[in-house]
């Protein structure tokens, strides 16, 4: 695929990738103002980076889900997948190599296990949430295997660097959305994904190698999630085999709410990191407004249907117009 079709073909989608955009800024704006004023601790660095340390793995995962949904997929696997990372970050980081071995050998778990899945997905023709929930429950096994229970090592230094009183979860998403922008939108791999996406068969016209592109979005998904498992435990300070589970359901909301479509072809990643600052930005209010454990959940809920409904019957209204 030439540079010059790969340019047309990503900047004849982003016209209508960034529809809807605004709107979503403005909510996690207001979101954002309210939560300041309920807890004006936000504003000190401190608080500033709690927050930021409470939204970065829900960030990572929802930029690994994201990646897939840009591709016409989808992962029930990041879940376990957090949790895998965090196992083999607390059972690695005492051995030898130390941290930079652990870092290795999550990333290295994560890049592997998400281009096995995209390989049987694409090659075998199998659906993706048919094939990432099967993965899901093998990958949780292997997790229990390889740590029953919490604990392990993590070094107190690094859960200090990127769990402390500094805003250092921030200035890495901060990184990582700049290299996503500036170098990876920059390369074939990276305007592929969201051409495929887009449109299959007018990238594979284009030269765009769709099944190579889908291997590489399921393997660059797996990373981010293994990467984050490896933050929460630098976070908790152990390793937790079930601890990702959350994560799952909460990428693909986090996703939605930033205008992520399920069957690819519709929104950004700019949208998708915005929908998770959303999510979380929320749960935290309501929690300070006093909100229950069972009614946060609902309130959840209704506004996830609604972030799906909404531009569907404002569609729907513009055709009959």
């Amino acid at each position: 695929m030439s540079a010059s079709s790969s340019s047309r073909l990503y900047a004849s989608i982003q016209l209508r990738r960034n529809r809807g955009l605004a709107g979503l800024y403005l909510v996690v704006a207001a979101f954002l103002v309210l939560y300041a004023l309920l807890f004006p601790g936000i504003l000190s660095i401190g608080g500033f980076s709690k927050f930021t340390q409470n939204w970065f793995p829900l960030a990572l995962v929802t930029m690994a889900q994201a990646l897939l949904m840009l591709n016409g997929g989808i992962t029930l696997a990041i879940g376990p997948l957090v949790s895998l990372g965090a196992v083999i970050a607390a059972t690695t980081m005492e051995g030898a190599l130390g941290v930079p071995g652990g870092i290795l050998a999550v990333s290295l778990a994560g890049l592997s296990i998400g281009a096995v899945i995209g390989a049987i997905v694409t090659y075998l023709r199998l659906p993706a949430i048919i094939v990432t929930l099967a993965g899901s429950f093998i990958i949780g096994g292997v997790a229990l295997i390889l740590l029953p229970r919490p604990g392990g090592f993590i070094p107190d230094w690094l859960s200090t660097m990127l769990a402390g009183h500094t805003p250092v979860a921030f200035l890495l998403l901060v990184v990582i959305l700049v290299l996503w922008k500036a170098f990876f939108l920059a390369t074939p791999l990276g305007l592929g994904i969201y051409a495929a996406g887009d449109n299959p068969v007018g990238a594979f016209r284009s030269g765009v190698p769709i099944e190579r592109v889908k291997v590489a979005a399921f393997a660059l998904s797996g990373l981010l999630a293994a990467l984050t498992g490896l933050f929460v435990a630098a976070q908790t300070g152990s390793g937790d085999p079930v601890i990702g589970t959350p994560f799952t359901l909460n990428s693909i909301a986090a996703a939605v709410l930033g205008g992520v479509g399920f069957l690819g072809g519709k929104g950004t990643m700019r949208g998708a990191i915005c929908g998770s600052l959303l999510l979380s930005v929320m749960i935290n209010v309501m929690f300070f407004l006093g909100f229950p454990p069972v009614a946060q959940y609902v309130a959840q809920g209704l506004i996830i249907v609604g972030a799906v409904a909404v531009p569907e019957l404002l569609g729907q209204w513009r055709a009959r117009r």
